[in-house]
């Protein structure tokens, strides 16, 4: 069985010490590094090479933002979870702007972190539920508000399909190998995608997936 290294980044050093309990009862899990600022986390991620780091946003010396920031700029495969308490789209969209590839509220950790762990191992995000809840019910006040259409019926049915796949975190090339296309063709695919959804990034259409109940 293939170990998951788990490295946490906490300055409280109770909420560290629970979460790695809480990790360690799975067989399968491994705690190989804890650090409490960011700074301390950025270094110990280049050493330790973990499968997930789960970083704390409001940490000294530098924040869980800035922190997921510099890992993944030197190291593309560690897939970052931040944890914190606010649940505003802001916060959500910057930590997916910076590489996360998961955002818990820490009220729920207890609940969800191991779930949130496996899942950004497999390549896949993750967002707390009250999060997905959230955006679901941000977005239907908008298409309310606005009296239009749903936009995601603008897509065909290979968009929707290609749609879920990048906001699942597949690449490019993943995504023509499980649907037997181009990287070309997916790529133009996505184009079209983030135009008709008037998108402009890949973190804008992951919060769109989770608004749709796409991905969870």
């Amino acid at each position: 069985m293939a170990r998951i290294r788990i490295l946490l980044a906490d300055d409280h050093t109770v909420m560290r010490r629970g979460l790695r309990l809480l990790l360690e009862q799975q067989a399968d899990f491994e705690v190989v590094g804890e650090a409490d600022d960011g700074r301390q986390a950025v270094d110990l991620a280049a050493s330790l090479h973990p499968s997930v780091a789960v970083l704390d946003i409001g940490m000294p010396l530098l924040n869980g933002i800035e922190a997921t920031r510099k890992i993944i700029a030197a190291a593309p495969a560690i897939a970052v979870v931040v944890l914190s308490m606010h649940s505003d789209e802001t916060y959500v969209l910057r930590a997916l702007k910076a590489g996360a590839k998961g955002y818990l509220l820490k009220n729920s950790a207890e609940a969800d972190l191991i779930q949130a762990v496996r899942a950004v191992a497999e390549g896949k995000s993750f967002f707390s539920p009250v999060i997905g809840r959230m955006l679901l019910e941000d977005y239907m006040r908008q298409v309310a508000k606005r009296e239009v259409e749903d936009s995601y019926d603008l897509l065909t049915t290979r968009e929707k399909e290609i749609l879920q796949l990048v906001a699942e975190g597949k690449t490019n090339k993943e995504v023509a190998n499980i649907l037997k296309l181009s990287v070309y063709t997916v790529e133009g695919h996505r184009g079209n995608i983030l135009e008709k959804l008037n998108l402009h990034s890949v973190p804008e259409l992951i919060l769109y997936a989770v608004r749709k109940g796409i991905i969870s």
